[in-house]
């Protein structure tokens, strides 16, 4: 079975494309309108958006304390999908609970980020597939303190 896996350039311009559509008061699709909301609750990103010119071949280098807007915001995207199929299995609750543990949604979710790209993180380590156990017990260390 082959999973969607979109190249660098096709993840860029899936969220300058959504944004754009935006701008223009277009119909957006259920995947474009959750990318919305992930842009809009992260206004630092909106200049990245606002020139996919100058931005869809910016490399980003994390050990130089850069963040890469365009992975921060598939992260959200990723963890909200799993929440709304509840995979791995327990990844709802523990999201709700983290939500009212923080009293904001948005940082629940980037505490399930934080957790998502250290079970990636591990799986590229090591060259085997993301344990999924592991994440969420890491996720449900977090949702403990």
């Amino acid at each position: 079975m082959a999973l969607f896996n979109p190249s660098r350039d096709q993840v860029r311009q899936f969220f300058f494309d959504a944004w754009a559509k935006l701008q223009q008061q277009q119909a957006l699709s259920e995947i474009e309108a959750l990318a919305v909301d992930v842009m809009q609750t992260h206004p630092e990103y909106h200049h990245v958006l606002n020139a996919p010119e100058r931005y869809r071949d910016q490399s980003y280098f994390p050990e130089m304390g850069e963040t890469n807007p365009f992975l921060h915001m598939s992260l959200h995207l990723s963890v909200l999908e799993q929440v709304s199929i509840d995979q791995p299995p327990g990844i709802k609750a523990a999201y709700h609970s983290l939500w009212r543990q923080h009293g904001d949604a948005v940082e629940a979710q980037h505490v399930l980020m934080e957790c998502l790209a250290e079970a990636i993180w591990q799986a590229q380590r090591s060259g085997a597939g993301l344990d999924a156990q592991t994440y969420i017990d890491s996720i449900q260390a977090k949702e403990k303190g």
